[in-house]
C-alpha cells in the first residue's frame, strides 16, 4: 500500500506543480495584482500628501498672501458652495475633450495608415502635418471662433488639432515597427492586405499607438480649455477667466483642480483600455525586472 507521502515523493516536480496550480492560481493572481497596485500607488500618494502639507503650511503661516495662494480649506469650501455651477462647467469641458480626443484618434490613425501604405501621401502630407503642429494653437483659436462661432465646435476643433499630432506620430512609428519577416510570411501564405493589417500590423502597432493616445488625451484637455479662453460662456476655461478677473483665488484653485482631475481620469481610462487591448505586451507583465528604487 502506497502512502500519500510516498506518492508525492514519486510524483515528478512538474506534475506536482500542475496539480497545485489550479487551486492557487486565482489566489496568487489576485494577491499579486493587489500588491502591484499598492506598490505602484503609494509613491504618488505620498508625493501628493507632501505637496498638500506644503500648501497647507504656506497658507497657515501666511508666507504668501491669501489672494495668491488660498488655504486648502477655502478651496474646499468653494468646491462645496459652488459645486452645482462647477459641475455644469466641468461637464462642458469634459464633453469637448472627449469628442475632440475621439476625433483626433480616429483621424490620426486613418492618416497614419495612409502615410504608411502610400509613399506619395507621406511625401505630400507629412511636411504639412509637421508645419501645422508648430503653429501656436492659441493663434488659431480666434480664427476658429470667427469661423464656427462661440459654441462647442471651435473648442472641439482646437482639441483635435492639438491631440492629432501625437496620435499620427505614434501610429506611424508603430505600424512601421512590425517585424518584416512576419509581413513576408503573411505575403507568402497569400494573406490579403486587409487581413495582414488586421492580424499583424495593427496589433503590433498598438503598444506605441496607446502611448500616443495617452499623450493625446491630456493635450485634448489643453485644447478645449484654450478654446474656452478665447471665446466661450461655458466651461472651466471660462470660469478660470472669471476667477482671474475677480481675483477669486479659491475659485481659481478649485477650477485648476477640476481641470487636472479631467486629465487624470481620462488618462487612467486610456491606461485601462491599454491593459485590455495589449495584455501580452512586455510593459503589461507584472514579473519584469523593473527599477525598485
Amino acid at each position: 500500500m502506497v502512502t500519500t507521502q510516498e506518492a508525492r515523493a514519486t510524483t515528478p516536480p512538474s506534475r506536482r506543480s500542475r496539480q497545485v496550480l489550479p487551486e492557487t492560481a486565482g489566489e496568487t493572481s489576485i494577491g499579486s495584482r493587489a500588491l502591484t497596485l499598492l506598490s505602484e500607488s503609494w509613491r504618488p500618494v505620498t508625493v501628493l500628501l507632501a505637496l498638500f502639507a506644503l500648501w497647507w503650511f504656506v497658507a497657515w503661516r501666511e508666507l504668501v498672501p491669501a489672494y495668491l495662494v488660498p488655504s486648502p480649506g477655502a478651496v474646499a469650501q468653494t468646491l462645496v458652495a459652488d459645486w452645482a455651477m462647477l459641475l455644469e462647467h466641468t461637464w462642458v469641458t469634459t464633453l469637448e475633450t472627449i469628442v475632440g480626443f475621439v476625433l483626433a484618434a480616429v483621424i490620426g490613425v486613418a492618416t497614419a495608415v495612409l502615410l504608411v501604405y502610400s509613399r506619395t501621401a507621406e511625401k505630400s502630407l507629412y511636411p504639412l502635418i509637421l508645419f501645422a503642429q508648430v503653429i501656436p494653437k492659441i493663434a488659431i483659436a480666434p480664427i476658429l471662433v470667427v469661423w464656427f462661432g462661440f459654441g462647442m465646435t471651435p473648442k472641439i476643433v482646437l482639441a483635435v488639432l492639438i491631440a492629432f499630432f501625437p496620435v499620427v506620430v505614434s501610429a506611424v512609428a508603430g505600424l512601421r515597427s512590425v517585424d518584416p519577416e512576419l509581413l513576408e510570411m503573411s505575403a507568402t501564405i497569400g494573406a490579403s492586405r486587409w487581413k495582414t493589417f488586421r492580424k499583424i500590423r495593427f496589433p503590433g502597432a498598438l503598444p506605441q499607438l496607446m502611448s500616443g493616445l495617452k499623450v493625446a488625451v491630456t493635450l485634448a484637455v489643453v485644447g478645449a480649455v484654450v478654446g474656452e479662453f478665447v471665446g466661450a460662456d461655458r466651461g472651466l476655461g471660462y470660469v478660470l477667466l472669471l476667477a482671474s478677473g475677480n481675483l477669486d483665488a479659491p475659485l481659481l484653485f478649485a477650477d485648476l483642480i477640476l481641470m487636472s482631475l479631467i486629465g487624470v481620469v481620462l488618462f487612467v481610462l486610456v491606461e485601462v483600455l491599454e491593459r485590455l487591448l495589449i495584455p501580452w505586451h512586455a510593459s503589461r507583465r507584472g514579473n519584469l525586472a523593473l527599477a525598485t528604487v
